[in-house]
């Protein structure tokens, strides 16, 4: 049998010829006007220069296609040789209309907006999005997958929509009796493209919303056929421009922080607790270098994520290991490069095993990353280092990742390696290969192998157990019938050291089917979808099913953005070993049908009181279960917002005599006094674990590259048992940070 690492390279070589035979290129492209004369950043798009635009041709894309306009918008886009701009005259007839609910980056609150999508590699698949509020709040992130919440894509995961990207920019607003107006300006050297010979050519979607109409205006008309259309790369007008050149600036950010620790710590006697105090003095440095413009090398010196938000606590109530995203800003830049997911949150690279273990930092001493493209090649690689913590060893984390268009722009294969190698002789490899084909219309196949080898394999483990294989065959459509099936088998020993996966040794199939309609400017609808999604997990050993699922259900989107999900949730779940809930509630061995409904609404996002709820109620293993959650966000003024999380999980199992009551809250709090300064907060209870905690973050911003932040962290204990010898002390843990960072600009 050919070894996978053969197979990929002949295929790579195959690609590489079929890329020469690629289908017919769209339309020809549109060229950007350039600037001819300077333009004052001050939010009123009225010097000469502009005028000599023409403003974009829009079409509104919700709540119904291609219907009029309601508000008149003039949205141009321009170029000089240093910067793209967005210039948006935004006229409203009911100027008290307009929602301007947040101050506060990168949070979106309902709120009226322009924005610009650009897919600077031309490569259809992925893009940097940027948007502004009338407040003058901005947001930036990386689209990737095309946009696409499938093939192992995950929204949670950040693997298409990635909201903790950042880079650097400029942006202005102004308000008056006629509406709002913006002017936005992106430096070349934050845009990573290719140029030949001063001609480059991108993507681009820019578009309006109107919250309160829940209106979004777009360019180009794009038809309403996917979820996520209107931030589609492949379906972005073609732009050029002429006489644009790399930047390569040299970004040195080094930071200073400081700050003190306090933790509880047990005495030896074990009859009280004491307080240890360690105090931190810490300084590092991160760069960022473009050798190219279409190459970016990022490098990091005893590296801090002290100012990263605090994880969200959740409550498991299955057997498998709960997934947490990546937040931590350096492993964030071209983040889609690395991916390589292998079904639902599983991936082969998850950047949280580097520098963390059960949430708790471990010091990471360094390390570079390179990513890039190369005509139609994307690559990266990422080599990490990590001090030496707590019995764990010291270790080298490093991934390569290629990928090439094939065939077409939709179209393309890849390769990954990883490796995990401690100072103590430990080691996990793991590679893959993978492909994804768009062979006519809107359907798509997708193709993984991965491999892992590691120190502790036993003996006798051939590759099929060391390997996880999936197939994927869509029809990526939001409108009429559209449908997926996947296949994934897992060997018993497939442990990806630098990756994520739930379950092991097990073989999944799962179909979905799905019919959505679109109506009319008359009707309270903008859709109605109805689906069937069914899934199974198979031992590979006996070949019994360990889980299986029937999910029917029927979802309602309205015209104001307000959305209602009806749905039953038939589950098969076979236990051969007990495992306990969070809380401590058994689940013991037995095979078990249980059967649940669900009812969930999403009120409209336009509203500065935005109610968001779900209930399930049903039966669960051998009891029942009662499962509330509630999610409501009020925008108190542009200054103020107040968010939280309720979950309440009301188990039963009366035949064993068994109960768990699951609490768990979050309260967000987000206070801006401008743009450059504010605070947040994260409270968080969790029953489960008799645990509170308080990430409270103060920002102080002085530009892009320019941050002061004051972090403190606090868990506490919620079950003082005043009996118990030793009394757990109130807090268990306390930080109070300070950190500063300056990003010198060569």
């Amino acid at each position: 049998m050919r070894h996978p690492v053969v197979g990929f390279f002949l295929a790579f070589a195959v690609g590489s010829l079929a890329a020469v035979c690629a289908e017919a290129q769209d339309s020809a492209p549109m060229p950007l006007a350039r600037l001819s004369g300077p333009i004052a950043l001050d939010g009123m798009p009225d010097e000469p220069a502009w005028w000599a635009v023409e403003p974009l041709p829009l079409t509104v894309y919700t709540p119904t296609f291609q219907a009029p306009l309601s508000e008149r918008t003039e949205i141009r886009v321009a170029y000089d040789d240093e910067y793209l701009y967005l210039a948006g005259r935004l006229f409203d007839s009911d100027a008290r209309g307009i929602r301007a609910n947040t101050l506060y980056r990168d949070r979106y609150s309902g709120d009226d907006l322009v924005a610009i999508v650009l897919d600077t590699f031309n490569d259809h698949e992925t893009a940097v999005w940027f948007s502004v509020t009338p407040s003058g709040a901005r947001s930036d992130r990386a689209v990737a997958n095309d946009a696409e919440f499938s093939s192992g894509a995950d929204f949670s995961s950040g693997t298409t929509m990635n909201q903790n990207w950042n880079t650097f920019w400029d942006v202005a607003t102004a308000q008056n009796h006629e509406g709002w107006f913006a002017e936005m300006r992106v430096p070349f050297s934050s845009l990573g493209f290719q140029d030949d010979n001063g001609h480059v050519e991108m993507g681009m979607i820019v578009y309006r919303f109107i919250a309160r109409k829940n209106e979004r205006q777009l360019f180009p008309a794009i038809p309403p056929n996917w979820g996520m259309g209107f931030a589609k790369p492949s379906q972005a007008q073609r732009v050029t421009m002429e006489g644009v050149y790399s930047r390569k600036p040299l970004y040195i950010t080094p930071y200073a922080l400081g700050g003190l620790n306090r933790a509880a710590v047990e005495d030896t006697a074990a009859v009280a607790y004491r307080f240890d105090n360690d105090r931190t003095n810490e300084a590092g440095i991160d760069l960022r270098y473009s050798p190219t413009s279409n190459l970016n090398l990022d490098m990091t010196v005893n590296t801090d994520f002290a100012q990263v938000e605090a994880d969200d606590q959740q409550v498991n109530l299955t057997r498998f290991s709960l997934f947490f995203p990546e937040k931590r800003q350096f492993f964030q830049e071209r983040s889609s490069t690395f991916a390589f997911n292998t079904g639902g949150q599983s991936r082969l690279f998850h950047s949280r095993r580097i520098g963390l273990n059960d949430g708790e930092p471990i010091r990471i001493l360094g390390g570079a990353r390179v990513v890039g493209r190369a005509g139609s090649t994307d690559f990266g690689v990422l080599n990490m280092q990590t001090a030496a913590t707590g019995g764990l060893p010291s270790e080298n984390f490093g991934v390569l990742r290629l990928r090439r268009q094939v065939i077409n722009t939709f179209s393309n294969v890849g390769a990954i390696a990883t490796t995990r190698l401690g100072d103590d002789g430990g080691y996990n490899v793991a590679f893959g290969v993978d492909g994804i084909v768009r062979p006519f219309g809107d359907e798509y196949i997708t193709v993984k192998l991965a491999q892992t080898h590691d120190r502790d394999d036993p003996n006798g483990v051939d590759l099929i157990d060391r390997s996880r294989v999936l197939a994927r065959w869509e029809r990526r459509n939001e409108i009429g019938f559209s449908y997926a099936t996947d296949y994934t088998r897992s060997g018993s020993a497939y442990d990806p050291g630098l990756g994520f996966t739930l379950r092991e040794d097990f073989t999944f199939v799962q179909n979905e089917l799905k019919y959505q309609w679109f109506f009319g400017a008359a009707s309270p609808f903008r859709s109605v979808a109805i689906q069937n999604r069914g899934a199974g997990y198979v031992r590979n050993g006996d070949r019994t099913v360990e889980s299986g699922s029937v999910e029917p259900s029927a979802e309602f989107e309205f015209k104001n953005g307000a959305e209602l999900q009806i749905t039953s949730l038939n589950s098969y779940e076979s236990v051969r070993d007990s495992f306990e809930l969070s809380g401590g509630a058994p689940v013991v061995p037995g095979d078990y049908w249980f059967h649940e409904g669900e009812i969930r609404y999403m009120a409209s996002r336009a509203a500065r009181l935005r109610p968001s709820a779900t209930v399930s109620a049903g039966s669960f293993y051998d009891g029942w279960r009662i499962g509330i959650q509630t999610s409501p966000t009020w925008n108190v003024s542009r200054h103020l917002e107040l968010g939280g999380d309720y979950f309440l999980n009301l188990i039963r199992f009366p035949d064993r005599d068994v109960s768990l009551d699951a609490h768990l809250l979050r309260l967000r709090i987000q206070a801006a006094l401008d743009i450059h300064f504010s605070v947040t907060a994260l409270v968080q209870y969790n029953s489960t674990s008799d645990v509170a905690s308080v990430n409270a973050r103060l920002r102080y911003h002085f530009r892009e590259g320019n941050d002061l932040w004051l972090v403190y962290d606090d868990a506490m204990n919620t079950n003082r048992d005043p009996l118990a010898v030793p009394r757990l002390p109130f807090s268990q843990n306390r930080a109070l940070l300070l950190k500063y960072t300056y990003t010198f600009i060569k």
